[in-house]
């Protein structure tokens, strides 16, 4: 198996090379705080053209494990008095329109005539039909324009390889950085230590048809509803 793995540096990503390689995978893994050849940066096209540039076709799997929260004294908005343009840019230039770029570079490397899988972090949060206690307007809103994209991706690529998987994930919430300042209503059982939700993951992309491209799935691989 080939992998790629973007946002290789963060809690789930580093989680996912580790499984990924323990499984004997040959894995690319990139991320922003990695140096040279290794180093992809989601708010830098050109960076991610570079990145899938030195990625010969035939790939297996492409994971986006990438999103934004918090960043600084930035935040996720608890009411509509907290919006603010740039920080809303902000969480749908990382949330969004980076994984739809490394989407335009890699979806060319997955093969055209087996299974290939695109898959991106995604929450639960971005549903609109799931929202019943509004708030962290930049969060949701960038992650339900993730899922749309992931959506419309899916619906190109079943024309270009009938095979083909595009899928969004919601992993839970993880014990990393990114959910840190927000585990204190977490349920008991409910808080999953990042190599636990790598293989969770994996095993959800293990059980996909194609029939099941351009939806989210959680991570106990059932689907979330838009």
């Amino acid at each position: 198996m080939r992998a790629v793995v973007i946002g290789a540096a963060g809690g789930i990503g580093a989680a996912l090379v580790d499984v990924l390689r323990e499984e004997d995978a040959e894995v690319h893994a990139f991320a922003r705080s990695f140096d040279g050849d290794r180093r992809l940066d989601l708010t830098d096209e050109a960076s991610i053209a570079a990145a899938a540039a030195r990625v010969s076709p035939g790939v297996d799997l492409v994971f986006v494990a990438t999103g934004l929260l918090h960043e600084g004294d930035r935040g996720p908005e608890k009411t509509w008095r907290d919006l603010d343009g740039d920080w809303l840019q902000r969480n749908f230039l990382v949330n969004a329109v980076g994984p739809a770029l490394v989407a335009k570079h890699f979806l060319p490397l997955l093969p055209r005539d087996r299974r290939g899988v695109f898959a991106a972090l995604s929450a639960r949060v971005g549903s609109i039909s799931d929202n019943k206690l509004g708030g962290w307007y930049g969060y949701r809103a960038s992650k339900a324009a993730l899922n749309q994209l992931i959506r419309t991706l899916a619906v190109e690529e079943r024309r270009r390889n009938p095979q083909g998987i595009v899928v969004a994930l919601h992993p839970g919430t993880v014990d990393t950085g990114l959910s840190r300042p927000f585990q204190g209503n977490v349920q008991p059982g409910h808080l999953f230590a990042p190599d636990r939700a790598a293989v969770q993951l994996l095993d959800v992309l293990d059980g996909l048809r194609p029939v099941d491209s351009g939806k989210l799935f959680d991570w106990e691989g059932k689907e979330v509803s838009p």
